[in-house]
């Protein structure tokens, strides 16, 4: 089984294979608070005002432009929701690959960082 830090340790390459479902709810289960949405995986990241919102989005941009893979962002005054897919699996259709939960382990660090 991979769990979070064998995530966080690994890197994103490119790839244009989805995965299987077994390994998809294998490495659900490894990013705890992230749920699947169709062909996504998603979390919603509550904060106390404005500026905590914007300097996890920074922290958040750094460490998925380091992966070169980079989610969808929705933000408001006090939360941040992210959509993670991998466009270029499926034949382009998009779906889930390794990258998307990689990225969630490294991002949910920012918050065991915070607490």
């Amino acid at each position: 089984m991979t769990g979070a830090e064998q995530l966080r340790q690994r890197t994103c390459r490119h790839t244009d294979s989805a995965l299987d479902e077994a390994t998809i709810a294998e490495l659900l289960a490894a990013v705890p608070g992230w749920q699947r949405e169709g062909q996504r995986i998603v979390r919603h990241f509550r904060f106390d005002n404005y500026y905590q919102t914007l300097a996890f989005v920074n922290a958040l941009a750094w460490i998925v432009h380091a992966e070169d893979h980079h989610p969808e962002l929705n933000v408001t005054y006090n939360c941040c929701v992210v959509k993670f897919d991998t466009h270029s699996v499926n034949d382009g259709k998009g779906g889930l690959s390794e990258n998307d939960f990689i990225c969630a382990a490294k991002i949910d660090l920012l918050l065991a960082a915070s607490a």
